[in-house]
């Protein structure tokens, strides 16, 4: 079958990754630990997807700016001693694992620092399904286009070949921002219904349905 896209780039946390109540619950609790107004769930899955010193500013902007580093080093406390308890949305592997098989090429592009990605990676068995991944850390952060950027000119990929997914604003906005198309899913941080702006070619509602839905048209 032809292929659509040589490059499908993927959102890691609530896009491959069940990690959105845990990411909550550690932006929530390292805002009680030091002092700050505790966020409602839905103001705190709303910064899942930037990096991490936009999305703390963004989810405590009573907090003094010189304490920011000590709410930062909160939440890593919070979700590094609780990283085991994550775990891939069921069918992931298998879906990746079936786009390797078309030869498309795959990369991550997630809010996260490297740390946390390569060690989740480490313990999910996608290391090695990956031809290049970008971390909030080392490069801009969502939803500015450069990590996309890097990634389609490292992986030799045009913006209309390359497909951005995620479960986000932040991601569709990337997307938008670099020039390439986009598909969202609903079982991560952000409500669908505010996905439409945006213009995804497809909105999936389970992994199966996006497995599927790139089989047929990527």
């Amino acid at each position: 079958m032809k292929k659509t896209f040589d490059l499908v780039v993927f959102d890691w946390d609530g896009t491959l990754f069940d990690s959105t109540a845990l990411i909550v619950r550690c932006i929530q609790n390292a805002c009680a630990d030091v002092g700050a107004v505790v966020p409602s769930d839905a103001d705190a899955a709303y910064v899942i997807g930037l990096g991490l010193g936009d999305a703390l500013r963004h989810v405590a902007p009573d907090l003094p700016e010189a304490r920011y580093p000590e709410l930062g080093a909160r939440y890593r406390h919070h979700y590094f001693a609780s990283q085991h308890e994550l775990s891939l949305f069921p069918g992931t592997l298998d879906m990746l694992q079936a786009l390797k098989a078309r030869e498309h090429r795959l990369a991550v592009a997630t809010g996260k620092g490297r740390r946390g990605l390569d060690e989740a990676l480490a313990h999910s068995q996608l290391k090695g399904l990956f031809d290049s991944t970008r971390t909030a850390d080392e490069t801009a952060s969502k939803p500015d286009p450069l990590m996309l950027h890097e990634l389609m000119r490292e992986l030799g990929a045009a913006p209309e070949r390359t497909l951005m997914i995620g479960d986000t604003t932040h991601d569709l906005l990337l997307a938008r921002n670099a020039g390439t198309p986009s598909v969202a899913v609903s079982f991560g941080a952000h409500e669908h219904g505010t996905f439409a702006a945006f213009g995804p070619l497809h909105v999936a509602h389970s992994t199966r349905e996006l497995h599927d839905w790139l089989l047929a048209n990527a």
